[in-house]
């Protein structure tokens, strides 16, 4: 898109069924996420973030709406192709980090690399060099249960890095984390952002948020503010 919009959500909803009930988890969302800034997504428990973040980041198709990702309109693709535009462009970070435990942490960054057909010598190489962008590349050949919880987020960081995203998404990746932690963490996302990455987050913590370019207030399902810093 020219105008630097990577992310454009258009009349986004998502209900479920419970039995006989329908839930409505989100209610006509509209938003745009642009290169180059970090956008908070804020709101309490229940109000649609991870939802909106699921779809954005293309692991949930809506019910209704047109989610158009670096100019391509994405439900509109067969769940392959959907795949292929996720892995090329879009890196997801969740709260709970989910390394696989029993692999090191150069393999675990690796993983996705080798998984669409890299080498491993190849893979190996580029992930130790994104480690190096989160300043773990010493910890490299350590198991995850030997870090820290900041530090396995750093990981979890690279991991989603590796394959060069242009849009990294994180649900809740302080939320497990003290708030020197965090704002560590928020650093390299705003370095992210710094280079020409868009990334959107969700988070409990205002304080965080206050950080972020802009700021998307979420209640019920449905956006009900944008601030602008």
């Amino acid at each position: 898109m020219n105008d630097g919009t990577v992310i454009s959500l258009k009349g986004i909803e998502k209900e479920y069924r419970m039995g006989n009930k329908v839930v409505r988890a989100l209610k006509g969302v509209d938003l745009e996420v642009r290169e180059g800034e970090v956008l908070a997504v804020v709101g309490p428990s229940g109000a649609g973030k991870s939802t909106l973040l699921h779809i954005m980041g293309c692991l949930l198709r809506p019910t209704r709406g047109v989610v158009i990702i670096n100019g391509i309109e994405a439900y509109r693709l067969e769940d392959r192709e959907l795949s292929r535009l996720r892995n090329r462009l879009i890196g997801f970070v969740f709260q709970f980090y989910h390394l696989i435990p029993e692999l090191t942490v150069l393999e675990n960054v690796a993983l996705p690399l080798m998984v669409s057909g890299m080498g491993r010598k190849e893979a190996g190489g580029k992930a130790l060099s994104t480690l190096e962008l989160v300043g773990l590349s010493e910890r490299a050949d350590h198991m995850p249960s030997e870090l820290s919880g900041g530090e396995q987020q750093r990981v979890a960081i690279a991991r989603a890095l590796v394959n060069d995203c242009k849009i990294l998404i994180a649900d809740e990746p302080t939320g497990n984390l003290d708030m020197d932690t965090g704002i560590s963490i928020w650093r390299i996302m705003e370095g992210l952002a710094g280079d020409g990455k868009a990334v959107v987050l969700a988070t409990h913590n205002e304080a965080l948020a206050s950080r972020a370019k802009r700021v998307a207030r979420m209640m019920d399902g449905a956006l009900i503010s944008m601030e602008e810093r």
